[in-house]
């Protein structure tokens, strides 16, 4: 029944209390959303040298490279020293006949 003040009459309001929790979750979400797309990261200037100085220094180990049985068979032998060439051997000869 409704109440009567005066010339107003004040009815009774019932709340769709689903929809309207449904519809303020929906509304956080999309807030949520636009903050996370919109937020920019912070950006630090750093100091790069510092930063590295920072790290110990460890040396990289030598890869050991294994030699062949031919390459050891080459160093063992004595080198031979190369002959003069042909045209060499003629032009000293022309050069001895003058």
């Amino acid at each position: 029944m409704p109440l009567i003040l005066g010339k107003a009459f004040i009815m009774g309001v019932t709340r769709l209390k689903r929809k309207a929790r449904r519809n303020k979750q929906t509304a956080a979400k999309r807030q949520n959303n636009i903050k996370q797309l919109t937020a920019t990261p912070v950006i630090k200037n750093i100091d790069k040298e510092a930063l590295i100085a920072s790290f110990p220094k460890a040396e990289a180990p030598k890869a050991e490279v294994k030699e062949t049985k031919a390459e050891k068979s080459e160093e063992a032998k004595p080198k031979k020293a190369k002959a003069p060439k042909k045209e060499a051997k003629a032009e000293e000869a022309d050069a001895a006949a003058e």
